[in-house]
């Protein structure tokens, strides 16, 4: 299957209201939970550390430290469940694209990136 016709048969389940993020940010993701019967809306915030693939099979992932641990959590960009994504700080990644190293980093370190600072005009 040619990727023309892939991308035109995904082209209307893509969504274009996201918020526009890279890797080094800081984002909270606010997700749909199912539960029984039960619907819940769930935060979760972290530094965005990787974005792969493209078109409707675009995933991001997100790592924060809780209680000393490393969470990471896998996200579609284009799945219905995600309600929305807000950035929270924007940074100056000067490294790489992925933000793996981030992974061996323990304690304060491990949440430290370099915020991007705005300067206002007068």
């Amino acid at each position: 299957m040619s990727q023309a016709i892939l991308n035109e048969v995904t082209a209307d389940q893509i969504k274009s209201n996201h918020a526009s993020f890279k890797v080094g940010d800081e984002v909270s993701v606010s997700i749909r939970i199912s539960e029984g019967g039960k619907e819940r809306i769930q935060v979760f915030t972290g530094i965005v550390i990787s974005r792969k693939g493209s078109g409707i099979a675009e995933t991001f992932t997100v790592r924060r430290v809780t209680s000393g641990f490393g969470v990471e959590r896998v996200f579609p960009l284009q799945s219905p469940n995600i309600i929305k994504i807000e950035v929270t700080k924007e940074s100056v990644v000067l490294r790489s694209s992925k933000m793996y190293y981030l992974r061996n980093r323990i304690g304060k370190a491990a949440n430290q990136v370099r915020e991007k600072r705005f300067s206002i005009a007068k």
